[in-house]
C-alpha cells in the first residue's frame, strides 16, 4: 500500500485566459478574449492532431488540450496499465455553458451534437478515450477550487491501491472566462520533485510554478 506522503506532482498544466503553462513555463500565449478562438489557435499552433476535437464543446476542448500538454514528454505513462490511470476533476458550474447553448438550439431544432456534452463527465470521457485510460474517474462540483478535497480524494485512491497515476484538478468554462489547472500525480519521483500536498496544489493553481 502506498502512502500519500510518497506521492508527487510530476507535471502540471495551467491554462488561463491568455497563457498555457507546463511546469511553470509558458508554452502558448494569445490575448484573445474569446475562448473558442483561444483553444482553436492553441490546438493548431501546438501541432495537435485529433479530428474529434472540432466536435467537442468548450469544456471538453479545454480539458483535452490541457491534458495533451500535461502528458507531453511523459513517456513513462506507457508503463501503466489502462486500469491504473485515473482522472478526478472539478469545477463550479458543471456543464452550464453548454447547457445554455443547447437550450438555445431547442428554440428551433434541438441539436443532438450539443446535447451530448450536457454532462461535465463527458470531458473526462473524451480524455480517457484519447489516452485509453480505464481507471477510477470522478467529477465534482464545488464553489471554488478545493485543493484539500482533491488531495484527500486522490490520496485515498492511491492508498487503497486503486491507481498508480492520476490526472486531477480543475477545468472551468463560464462565458468568456476559462481556466484549467491539471496535475499529474504519481509515486514516481522526478528530477525536481514537487510533493503532492494541498498547499502545493493551491500554489500552482494561483501561480503556475513553485519557487
Amino acid at each position: 500500500m502506498s502512502l500519500a506522503g510518497d506521492l508527487y506532482i510530476s507535471a502540471s498544466c495551467i491554462t488561463d485566459e491568455h497563457f498555457i503553462y507546463r511546469d511553470g513555463k509558458p508554452v502558448f500565449e494569445n490575448s484573445t478574449g474569446d475562448p473558442e478562438e483561444f483553444l482553436l489557435t492553441a490546438y493548431k499552433d501546438l501541432g495537435l492532431q485529433y479530428p474529434k476535437f472540432y466536435k467537442m464543446d468548450l469544456l471538453s476542448k479545454l480539458g483535452w488540450i490541457s491534458t495533451e500538454i500535461l502528458l507531453n514528454e511523459v513517456p513513462e505513462m506507457t508503463a501503466y496499465s489502462p486500469e491504473e490511470v485515473g482522472v478526478v476533476l472539478s469545477n463550479s458550474s458543471s456543464s452550464l455553458d453548454t447547457d445554455r447553448k443547447y437550450f438555445e438550439t431547442t428554440k428551433t431544432a434541438a441539436s443532438p451534437a450539443v446535447f451530448v456534452y450536457t454532462l461535465p463527465n463527458i470531458m473526462i470521457g473524451e480524455i480517457c478515450i484519447r489516452h485509453g485510460f480505464k481507471g477510477e474517474n470522478a467529477f465534482f462540483i464545488s464553489k471554488d477550487f478545493d485543493p484539500l478535497f482533491i488531495w484527500q480524494y486522490v490520496s485515498n485512491l492511491f492508498n487503497i491501491d486503486t491507481l498508480q497515476a492520476c490526472i486531477c484538478g480543475w477545468v472551468e468554462v463560464a462565458g468568456r472566462q476559462w481556466k484549467a489547472a491539471l496535475y499529474l500525480v504519481e509515486q514516481r519521483k522526478t528530477d525536481n520533485p514537487v510533493s503532492f500536498t494541498a498547499d502545493n496544489l493551491k500554489t500552482l493553481f494561483q501561480t503556475p510554478w513553485i519557487n
